[in-house]
């Protein structure tokens, strides 16, 4: 998914009260492909940490320093297959795109990111 900040990554949100991480899930690639038909495989959970710069909007713990308003956020990510290639862009985003294991780890912006899919491939390939 492209982001308006100009960042490629996967789609992640937020667990609402009540929720479990694969309801969030669900909901989350929902929201913001419109894939309904989403099937979670299983074997494969892991997780980021990281602090990027608040511009207002978020909703995670926030943290100031010297420097300003930092956000924490901790992104779980799960393999999942489909069948649906028809995607729905929410407002959230301006683009997305399939891609090919070498074409994704080019596009996404992100190290931990990067990393993440890195595992996702040595796992799908063992």
């Amino acid at each position: 998914m492209h982001y308006p900040t100009g960042h490629w990554d996967f789609p992640k949100g937020h667990v609402e009260k009540d929720e479990t991480e694969d309801q969030t899930l669900q909901r989350e690639v929902e929201e913001e492909t419109g894939i309904k038909e989403l099937q979670i495989l299983p074997g494969f959970r892991d997780k980021t940490i990281y602090f990027y710069r608040a511009n207002g909007n978020e909703r995670e713990e926030r943290i100031n320093d010297d420097r300003g308003l930092n956000i924490f956020k901790k992104v779980i990510y799960y393999i999942a297959k489909t069948t649906v290639s028809e995607i729905l862009i929410s407002h959230e985003h301006t683009e997305f795109e399939w891609l090919a294991y070498k074409k994704a780890l080019e596009k996404i912006t992100f190290e931990n990111s990067k990393n993440i899919l890195r595992k996702v491939y040595i796992f799908l390939n063992k």
